[in-house]
């Protein structure tokens, strides 16, 4: 369960970072993947809360810290 998740998060956390230095065209095309897939991983999110009963905040914050604790922040690079 978590490990989707975390995975999803990680996914859009390294679209993100990918925006750096880019202007113009390439930004835009980035910002629209980044966007893609931080609604999956919210997505996901969403779905497990709703079915498990849970909160939804606290389930976010569970994957985005155990996303950060097991990597630098890949805008920083």
């Amino acid at each position: 369960m978590f490990r989707t998740h975390i995975k999803l998060e990680r996914s859009a956390e390294e679209e993100r970072a990918k925006l750096a230095g880019l202007t113009g065209d390439e930004y835009d095309a980035q910002w629209r993947r980044w966007r893609e897939a931080s609604e999956t991983v919210q997505a996901a999110i969403t779905a497990y809360a709703e079915a498990a009963e849970a909160s939804r905040y606290q389930l976010e914050q569970t994957v985005k810290k155990a996303v950060r604790h097991t990597q630098e922040d890949p805008a920083g690079e």
